[in-house]
């Protein structure tokens, strides 16, 4: 499945309407942030490049099982707005414009999320 393109340059698109960025996830959540430091997880105060490569792995393999659940949480959330049934539903139209999609990718988040519905949703 493709992903939705990144936003323009100045983070506005042709309408005028501005995008949403992303949370930045620059450090341990509940790590103590000390004032003035730059870090990544701590990757950049490790000396030993065999310990950076295992811990930058692990966190490359952490964000994108992250970002495929949320893909799919995403999906199901897609599909449930779009839904026939729902007195307030939304037009993929609708869906992509308030996700920050194109119409096209809406229309296939819509389909990825009714068949995860159909196969019993998305599992904690």
């Amino acid at each position: 499945m493709n992903e939705p393109q990144p936003a323009p340059e100045g983070g506005r698109d042709e309408g005028g309407a501005r995008y949403r960025r992303p949370a930045a996830l620059l450090f341990e959540p509940g790590a103590p942030v000390e004032e003035g430091t730059d870090r990544f997880f701590d990757l950049e105060s490790m000396d030993d490049p065999r310990l950076m490569l295992a811990r930058a792995t692990e966190l490359a393999q952490a964000f994108r099982a992250a970002a495929d659940r949320a893909t799919e949480f995403q999906a199901v959330a897609a599909a449930q707005l779009a839904d026939p049934r729902r007195f307030d539903r939304l037009t993929p139209e609708g869906v992509a414009e308030q996700a920050g999609w194109t119409e096209d990718y809406a229309r296939k988040m819509i389909e990825y999320g009714e068949s995860l519905i159909a196969g019993g949703g998305v599992k904690p």
